[in-house]
C-alpha cells in the first residue's frame, strides 16, 4: 500500500548524515540531528539545511526537541568493536546507549520507530550480554525489537564488504510482531530483512576515471613500494595495506572502510590505475559508502579527517533499503 504520508526523523550520533540521507531518499523529513564532533559537523552542515545540534548527548533535553516519528542513530561503535578493544559497557561510550533511552522518554511524544546501527560483533560482544542488555532495555520501554547483521554488498549494489548490526524497534510492545492488531510490527515482520541483490556493481564505477592528485600515489621512495609492485597485479579489485603486507580482496569488492585508514599505514584500501599504485581518495571512499556525487566534501577539513568520517559512517544505500521497509510498516497503520 503506497501513501503520500510524510514521516519525520530525528538523528542522534549523526556524524556526516549517512542515516539521514538514506531516509531523505525515501521521502522522510529530517527535523533535527545531533553530534558532538566539530569536524563532522562542518561536513554535515555543508550538505543539510535542517537543525543541527553540536552538543554532547548528555546535555540534550528531550522536551526541547521536536517530536519525531522515527529516531535514528549509529551509537558509537568503538566500545563494541575489536578496534575498540572490546571494552563494551565498561567504556563510557557504551553507556551512551542509555542516553537514547532517556531521550525516548523525555520527548513530548515517543517515536513510533527506532533505527540503531552498530558493528557486526555487537551481537557477540561479552558472550552476547551486551546485545541482550540493549534488547531488554528497548523491550522494557515498550518496543518490539527486530535485529539483523546486514552486508552492504549483499543488500545493495555498492561493492563494499561492510557487515553491520541493525536494530529496528516499533513502539507497540515486546512480541508485537505476532499480533495482527499491532500493524506496524506485524507488517515489518513480513518484509524484514530486505532481499539480497543478485549482483553488485563493478568497482570501477566508484573510482575516478582520470589521474588523481600525486599525494595519493606510492612511488619507489615509499618503503612498501616493492611489496605493492610484487602483489598488486589487477585493476579490477581493491587491495589493502595491512601494516606489513598487501592483501588482495578476492571477492572483487572493497574491503570494509575503517576510521583509521587515513591515519597511517593500516587498513589502507589500494588500487592500480593507469598511472601507478595508489590509495583510494576520500571522494572514492564516500562513493563506496553510497553518498551521491553531489555530496560536498569541505576543503577546510584535513584528508585524514575525511577518511575517518567516511569510515565511521554507514552505507547510505543500505539505510535507504531499511527506510523503504520502515515506511511500508508505518503506512500499514
Amino acid at each position: 500500500m503506497k501513501t503520500n504520508n510524510t514521516y519525520s526523523v530525528g538523528g542522534l550520533f549523526s556524524g556526516i548524515g549517512g542515516i539521514e540521507l538514506g531516509f531523505l531518499k525515501n521521502g522522510f523529513k529530517i527535523l533535527w540531528s545531533n553530534d558532538i564532533d566539530a569536524a563532522s559537523s562542518i561536513t554535515f552542515t555543508k550538505n543539510f539545511n535542517h537543525r543541527h545540534i553540536l552538543q554532547d548527548i548528555h546535555l540534550l533535553k528531550g522536551k526541547e526537541l521536536d517530536p519525531v516519528d522515527v529516531l535514528v542513530g549509529g551509537f558509537p561503535c568503538q566500545a563494541f568493536s575489536i578496534a575498540g578493544y572490546r571494552k563494551g559497557f565498561k567504556d563510557d561510550r557504551g553507556n551512551l546507549f542509555f542516553e537514547i533511552i532517556r531521550l525516548i522518554n523525555e520527548l513530548k511524544k515517543r517515536p513510533k520507530v527506532l533505527l540503531l546501527e552498530n558493528v557486526k560483533n555487537f551481537y557477540t560482544h561479552d558472550h552476547g550480554n551486551t546485545f541482550k542488555v540493549v534488547k531488554e532495555a528497548l523491550e522494557i520501554n515498550g518496543y518490539c525489537v527486530f535485529s539483523k547483521v546486514l552486508n552492504t554488498s549483499s543488500i545493495t549494489s555498492v561493492p563494499q564488504n561492510r557487515e553491520r548490526t541493525f536494530i529496528i524497534a516499533f513502539d507497540e510492545g515486546a512480541g508485537a510482531m505476532f499480533d495482527k492488531s499491532h500493524k506496524m510490527s506485524h507488517k515489518f515482520n513480513q518484509i524484514f530483512p530486505p532481499k539480497e541483490k543478485i549482483k553488485t556493481d563493478h568497482i570501477s564505477k566508484y573510482l575516478e576515471k582520470n589521474k588523481v592528485d600525486d599525494k595519493y600515489y606510492y612511488g619507489p621512495e615509499k618503503y612498501m613500494f616493492n611489496e605493492l609492485k610484487e602483489t598488486m597485479k589487477s585493476k579490477d579489485t581493491v587491495y589493502q595495506w595491512r601494516r606489513q603486507y598487501v592483501r588482495e580482496n578476492k571477492s572483487n569488492v572493497c574491503p570494509t572502510l575503517t576510521a583509521n585508514m587515513g591515519t597511517g599505514g593500516h587498513n589502507v584500501p589500494l588500487v592500480i590505475d593507469d598511472f601507478g599504485f595508489r590509495k583510494l581518495t576520500p571522494r572514492e571512499c564516500f562513493n563506496l559508502q553510497g553518498f551521491p556525487k553531489s555530496y560536498k566534501l569541505p576543503n577546510e577539513i584535513a584528508t585524514s579527517q575525511l577518511y575517518k568520517q567516511t569510515g565511521n559512517s554507514v552505507t547510505v544505500s543500505i539505510i535507504s533499503e531499511l527506510a523503504k521497509l520502515i515506511k511500508e510498516a508505518l503506512d500499514s497503520k
